[in-house]
């Protein structure tokens, strides 16, 4: 595969045979003149789905090394991270600490239709009754179409319906699922409301180090794990093949990628003008999709977006910029708002609204390009972050 002359080469072999740049070195160059880079250059890493142009199909505005970019075949990363051991087990002694930071704009849409819910300490904000053990936290972001009203409704009560219900807290995504159903149902009951407004829903609930991401719609949760970008939920677009199907199933159709015509997400909360009659199978779903993991000491950060971000950068991006920047100043706040500035910098056209929640009081340790020998092959971990560091 032949390497792209857009950027400087992020690290050249000495005849000794050994590496003169490390990885962050790279990363700090790069991220950098970020302002200035405007698209990936394709040529870089083939049929990668990570790597997307922006908007305005520019190329980067950065000078051209006389250099040679290494084949990935010719260099092998070791990567290390310096004063952190990965577990060797599932009896790590690691317990998170949450932090998180929110930042919601309006865009260039004329109103703000999202919602966002943060919660540190769940055990202190649910109260000793609830049984629920500490640590916990709990997050959500809500993208609402067609008014306020869903978004607005589920914000307001998803997690009263999460702990109420009869599976919480022994047997957490079963609730959480019940939790979106029975939230689903409660805001067609709701006279008061437009119903025929909808929202999509993305929640991550997290009881020590388990954590469990529900998702409907398209919004979507990264995982930052040592500067690789680990995809926790699925954007529920009706052109996605699982999508298409069940919606064809259930007598529903796509056109132009919209649910019959009219909706962008093949799942979501409220739209009761197309669930109609109460209780049938329908092609628009509010069952959402359920992930589960177990946080180790490799897991430092959860990014939460709704697809104002997404629709304009990847998730690597993401990952490559708040390890940066959490590098730099440890605030996840000033991270999502960096996340927010940076797509309204390359032209997202819906609201935004991202969220940040780090797993530790420390920020991230420098990942290290350890001076070993020329090998055939390329880490994952180390092609990841050459990939997220290169699209900005």
């Amino acid at each position: 595969m032949a390497a792209g002359t857009d950027c400087p080469p992020p690290f050249t072999v000495l005849d000794s045979g050994y590496i003169k740049e490390s990885v962050p070195q790279v990363e700090d160059e790069l991220l950098e003149s970020s302002d200035d880079l405007k698209e990936t250059p394709n040529e870089l890493l083939e049929g990668s789905d990570d790597l997307k142009q922006t908007p305005n199909g520019k190329p980067p505005r950065h000078s051209v090394s006389s250099a040679t970019l290494l084949q990935p075949s010719d260099v092998d990363f070791d990567l290390t991270v310096c004063g952190q051991k990965s577990p060797s087990d599932g009896k790590s002694s690691f317990l998170p600490i949450f932090r998180s930071g929110c930042c919601a704009e309006k865009g260039p849409k004329q109103y703000m239709e999202d919602e966002h819910i943060c919660i540190d300490n769940l055990f202190e904000h649910l109260g000793e009754t609830a049984g629920f053990p500490s640590p916990g936290a709990f997050y959500g972001v809500f993208d609402g179409h067609g008014g306020t009203d869903a978004a607005i409704f589920i914000r307001k009560n998803i997690l009263k319906f999460i702990v109420d219900d009869s599976s919480f807290p022994l047997f957490l995504e079963k609730a959480i699922k019940n939790a979106f159903l029975k939230a689903d149902y409660a805001f067609a009951d709701d006279s008061i409301l437009d119903i025929s407004s909808g929202t999509t829903a993305l929640t991550a609930l997290i009881s020590g180090r388990t954590m469990v991401v529900a998702n409907a719609g398209d919004c979507r949760a990264v995982l930052g794990k040592r500067g690789r970008a680990i995809e926790l939920s699925k954007d529920h677009k009706p052109n996605c093949t699982s999508e298409r199907i069940r919606i064809e199933k259930l007598g529903g159709a796509v056109y132009d990628g919209y649910l019959n015509g009219q909706l962008s997400v093949a799942r979501a909360i409220g739209d009761w003008h197309m669930k109609v009659p109460k209780g049938s199978s329908c092609p628009l779903s509010a069952e959402p999709e359920l992930q589960e993991i177990l946080l180790s000491e490799d897991d430092e950060f959860l990014i939460m977006g709704c697809d104002g971000l997404w629709d304009v950068m990847s998730s690597q991006c993401a990952v490559t910029i708040v390890r940066k920047e959490l590098m730099i100043h440890n605030d996840p706040e000033r991270c999502s708002r960096e996340l927010v500035r940076e797509a309204l910098k390359r032209n997202t056209c819906d609201n935004l609204t991202v969220i940040v929640v780090c797993f530790s009081p420390d920020p991230p340790p420098r990942i290290e390009l350890a001076p070993t020998r020329v090998r055939r092959s390329i880490s994952a971990e180390g092609l990841n972050l050459l990939k997220g560091v290169l699209e900005l």
